[in-house]
């Protein structure tokens, strides 16, 4: 069992926390205020332009978790160690950093090119998941 996938979990889970920091700039630069406690998402139309991509980011950020955990935990617990899925395990979280980064940028087809090469990175961790999973059922 390769700790690729672990460490695969943990990385992605250092990005949504990236994220969270680029969305705290956005709004900082928005006057944030202990008042917009209230309401935090009523404030969304002060924040710059990065600001707005900040927030779309990061949420961006947490469905691709949610995408992506199920599929290193499928890879973990079935002890796959496919280089292929090993390989698609540490490109993910490598290349949502990118994303972060061209979304909060605004590089459209650098963004568009993380997101389909971070989803095609779980795809391979599901398949290869099932087909380890498969395998030993047979």
């Amino acid at each position: 069992m390769s700790p690729a996938f672990a460490w695969a979990l943990c990385l992605m889970g250092a990005v949504v926390m990236v994220s969270i920091v680029l969305t705290g700039a956005g709004r900082a630069k928005a006057d944030f205020t202990m008042a917009d406690l209230q309401a935090p998402r009523a404030m969304f139309e002060r924040l710059p332009a990065f600001g707005q991509r900040a927030v779309w980011a990061q949420e961006n950020s947490w469905e691709a978790l949610t995408l992506g955990a199920p599929a290193m935990l499928l890879c973990l617990i079935s002890g796959v160690n496919s280089p292929t899925a090993v390989t698609a395990a540490w490109i993910w979280p490598g290349i949502r950093f990118v994303y972060l980064f061209a979304y909060v940028g605004n590089v459209p087809p650098l963004r568009g090119l993380c997101w389909a090469t971070g989803v095609t990175a779980v795809g391979l961790c599901y398949v290869e998941g099932l087909r380890a999973v498969i395998s030993a059922a047979g």
